[in-house]
């Protein structure tokens, strides 16, 4: 999408645009170009290279994400399937429990504290983490982290995974600005994904 949003719109209502036009769904990675390419005034106008742009630019799109799938479930108009790999409306089905069911993750997100309350040191010892799972043996279930996959929740295989680790290689390769420990780290866990799902 080319064409300027209404600077009036919520983020969620233009990522709701936007989702309209694409009934297969959208990435995470490309929901966000798409609303960079669209002048959207909601996310941080800026390269995603700093760790902490990248950081909040994901928990504002997931906010609203978040209220967005509050509010379609809640006038029975459609589901709202919510996964870094794909975004996508899915038709609205009475009985589904989804909505009911804890989520951590919808609580994380809708908590504007933790997007206020978050720093670049914060986010450094998210990735720092990831390195000390893996030497703690935890290191397929870190890798699945990092790449923002659950094993539970979808059926994953070989090919989303190799599509996923493309996408954060285009987005963290040194050669556009993002940083070489990053991408070192992308290339780790994609070698111990390669072994779980070879």
């Amino acid at each position: 999408m080319n064409d300027a949003f209404d600077p009036d719109l919520e983020l969620a209502d233009q990522i709701l645009l936007l989702l309209d036009a694409a009934p297969a769904g959208l990435s995470e990675y490309e929901l966000i170009q798409q609303l960079k390419s669209g002048h959207c005034t909601h996310i941080p106008n800026l390269p995603l290279l700093d760790k902490l742009v990248l950081f909040r630019t994901h928990f504002l799109v997931f906010n609203a994400l978040y209220r967005l799938r509050e509010r379609l479930w809640g006038e029975q108009r459609a589901h709202l399937a919510i996964s870094p790999l794909c975004i996508q409306l899915l038709p609205y089905r009475l009985g589904n429990a989804a909505l009911s069911e804890h989520d951590p993750l919808r609580d994380y997100y809708l908590d504007l504290d933790n997007l206020r309350d978050t720093s670049e040191e914060d986010v450094e010892q998210l990735l720092a983490s990831f390195w000390t799972r893996m030497n703690g043996g935890e290191e397929k279930r870190a890798a699945l982290e990092l790449f923002e996959l659950d094993d539970s929740l979808q059926a994953l295989d070989l090919v989303i995974i190799k599509r996923r680790y493309r996408q954060l290689v285009s987005q963290h390769h040194p050669d556009r600005g993002g940083s070489t420990e990053r991408l070192q780290t992308i290339n780790k866990a994609m070698e111990i994904l390669e072994r779980y799902y070879n």
